[in-house]
């Protein structure tokens, strides 16, 4: 049987709220089973919207990754678009002015510095602050909901940001109403939470159990592939490593000028990682307004149901580390958020000074790892907030 979204189950339970005033947080990426999008649908069933929140990326979801997002007018609805990534990163009573419901549909990547998260918390934040019933339309993970595949760490609340708000787990393997129920009672916000699941759905299913086609929920995750290895090769934009933005294999591929392609060749094979492959791959990018040929590694996942995307990333950061000794470097990376982009790696791995653990040798280095990230009580903490089996 193929799994229905939550979109699919409030339209199906027709509601009697649906003519009050609806402020709806959505974007493209949000359809229904059959593909329509989310808040034509509503419209078309007779839900009174009357005001879109757009996150990260704006509504059609091809915002640059960090650019600050404006309000702008729905191109498929008229309706006005409030930005909740721009000055302000949660709705104001100015804003809600009004409104009697709030709604949010937006599809996940499955990874806690993916920030249409903590868009979803401040929304809950916002409904709990005014006062309003919101109802949290449910989504599978793609990347599934085995706790046995979880991997940390978990967050340090002294690095708490807009890309790792609350202390979850790098791969939380959770969905988005299951994360909402879990903040709403953790923060003690108390808001009229109102979760609609999927059908059908399956704690092991991952996204090519769904049986529906790949919709991109930004720019640079392109297909499945990427959203699999984006928890750990997203660990690279805090250095001067390409992970291949505006080409056909962002996060999928990294690479540098400066690779030196034998060794790295031959120390993964001394790796011997089953789970993935590499293979070597050169890219003609566009590099502070030049063209240049960029030498790099494609990264191919073998076995999805037991891949550890941030133990694969944290051992190729490791590795490019220490074979280039003299090229690579740690940099900042600014964005709407964080404007210095300093701490970039620390925000992303939730741990204080990050890359002061690369400089281990590396059996300390893994040792640190390996414990790291595991998450062994984070099965328990979300147990009473599950809503598949």
């Amino acid at each position: 049987m193929s799994i229905q979204f939550g979109i699919d189950n409030l339209l199906a339970l027709d509601p009697k709220w649906k003519t009050k005033k609806i402020a709806f947080l959505t974007n493209d990426a949000a359809a229904t089973s059959k593909g329509i999008i989310s808040r034509k649908a509503l419209i078309d069933a007779g839900f009174n919207l009357v005001q879109l929140f757009s996150p990260e990326h704006g509504i059609s979801t091809t915002g640059a990754d960090g650019h600050k997002i404006k309000d702008q007018i729905d191109p498929i609805t008229k309706l006005s678009i409030i930005s909740l990534y721009s000055e302000k990163l949660a709705p104001t009573n100015k804003d809600l002015k009004g409104i009697e419901v709030l709604i949010f549909d937006i599809p996940d990547a499955g990874t806690r510095f993916y920030t249409y998260l903590w868009t979803l918390s401040y929304y809950i934040e916002a409904a709990a602050k005014f006062n309003l019933p919101i109802y949290v339309l449910d989504r599978p993970n793609p990347l599934g909901g085995m706790f046995n595949l979880a991997e940390g760490p978990m967050l340090d609340s002294s690095l708490s940001s807009f890309i790792g708000r609350f202390s979850i787990p790098i791969k939380h393997q959770s969905s988005f109403g299951e994360l909402a129920k879990y903040f709403n009672e953790s923060q003690n916000w108390k808001a009229d939470l109102n979760i609609i699941p999927c059908k059908n759905l399956k704690r092991n299913h991952l996204f090519f159990d769904w049986n529906y086609k790949w919709v991109n929920p930004s720019p640079a995750l392109q297909n499945f592939e990427a959203c699999l290895l984006y928890p750990g090769l997203c660990l690279f934009e805090a250095t001067n490593v390409s992970v291949g933005r505006g080409s056909d294999y962002s996060f999928e591929w990294i690479g540098a000028s400066w690779f030196n392609m034998p060794a790295i060749v031959l120390v993964w094979q001394n790796i011997l990682k089953e789970d993935i492959k590499i293979e070597t791959l050169r890219l003609t990018m566009l590099i502070d307004n030049e063209i240049e040929d960029i030498k790099g590694i494609r990264i191919k996942v073998i076995a999805p149901n037991v891949f550890n995307p941030v133990l694969t990333g944290l051992i190729l950061l490791k590795l490019i580390k220490d074979i280039h000794p003299q090229d690579f470097k740690w940099q900042a990376y600014p964005t709407n958020v964080n404007p210095s982009g300093t701490n970039h790696l620390s925000l992303l791995l939730g741990i204080p000074n990050a890359e002061k653990l690369f400089d281990l040798p590396l059996k300390d280095w893994l040792n640190k790892v390996v414990s790291a990230l595991k998450v062994t009580q984070w099965e328990k903490t979300m147990q009473p907030y599950l809503l598949y089996n």
